[in-house]
């Protein structure tokens, strides 16, 4: 044994002090009470990320809809990376690209989409007109015409699905929507207020301005089916419409937007002071949108 290291553990032992029951007692109650309060703040915390669970989850959703990567197929993503979304075409490039891009198996549809510098809140901003496509849309329409029953049958022969007043009317009452575009002449205007709720929700209520309320109903028919389009700006200020078929020829389908485009340009309203026409996009069906060059799209109407 060594004396002089068992004299030194011997001072180390006396130099600690002897800690008593009560405060051994205080220390653990002291060290539960920290440990219940960790626990608490845990459960808190747990608590709100459990409250913002359904948040995060929607924004992580609408990050994966914005992501044309993570929704759509490869054939798409394909397409997309034809298209470079920063450039604005020509209007000649766009249909061309546009065309190119479709992915579906069957005739899509051109689509036309025009960002209007309007205010649509304002009822002087409305912007609600119509136009005869030169080499029409390519989509045969369902035409009803509201006429006096002797007039009738000229209207189901100029093309009308369903035609008269009282009858169809009624037929449209009890829930019966089955047609694209609805022609009137005015003195049926006023019997059409007991569905003119039905038709306006559906944006099939004749107006003067779209050239669906005439007296020369059998002239309107013919022009619709032919390829005569409405526009009407929605509450954004935005106009989408068919402007033809990708089966269409290139040359065919810029005269026709060509003429959508000058028909929106009139349609001006006086108090809009403005750039007017602001962003042009075309696209195919379920296709990759492309950006056209406003500026130079409107030197060349």
């Amino acid at each position: 044994m060594n004396p002089k290291k068992d004299a030194t553990k011997v001072e180390a032992e006396e130099a600690v002090p002897e800690i008593s029951e009560a405060e051994l007692l205080k220390q653990k109650k002291t060290e539960a009470k920290a440990k219940k309060e960790t626990e608490k703040e845990e459960k808190k915390a747990a608590k709100v990320e459990k409250k913002k669970a359904p948040q995060k989850a929607a924004k992580e959703k609408k990050a994966i809809k914005r992501n044309p990567l993570k929704i759509h197929s490869k054939k798409w993503r394909a397409a997309a990376e034809k298209v470079d979304r920063k450039k604005l075409y020509s209007l000649e490039e766009a249909v061309k690209l546009a065309k190119e891009t479709s992915t579906v198996k069957f005739d899509a549809s051109l689509e036309i989409h025009t960002r209007l510098g309007i205010n649509p809140k304002k009822s002087d901003q409305i912007v609600r007109a119509s136009v005869s496509l030169p080499h029409g849309s390519g989509k045969s329409l369902r035409i009803v015409a509201f006429v006096a029953e002797e007039k009738a049958a000229a209207a189901k022969k100029a093309g009308a699905v369903e035609a008269g007043e009282e009858n169809l009317i009624a037929k449209i009452g009890k829930g019966w929507l089955d047609f694209d575009v609805a022609v009137a002449t005015p003195e049926m205007m006023k019997k059409l207020g007991k569905i003119a709720k039905t038709l306006g929700q559906k944006g099939l209520m004749p107006n003067p301005k779209a050239g669906t309320v005439t007296e020369d109903f059998e002239t309107a028919i013919a022009e619709i089916q032919k390829g005569k389009v409405e526009f009407r700006a929605d509450s954004f200020g935005i106009l989408h419409n068919m402007v033809g078929k990708v089966s269409f020829d290139d040359a065919k389908l810029v005269e026709n937007i060509k003429a959508y485009l000058k028909a929106v340009a009139d349609a001006k309203p006086k108090t809009v002071k403005s750039n007017y026409l602001k962003g042009i996009a075309l696209a195919t069906s379920m296709g990759v949108g492309i950006k056209v060059d406003v500026n130079a799209t409107i030197k060349s109407l």
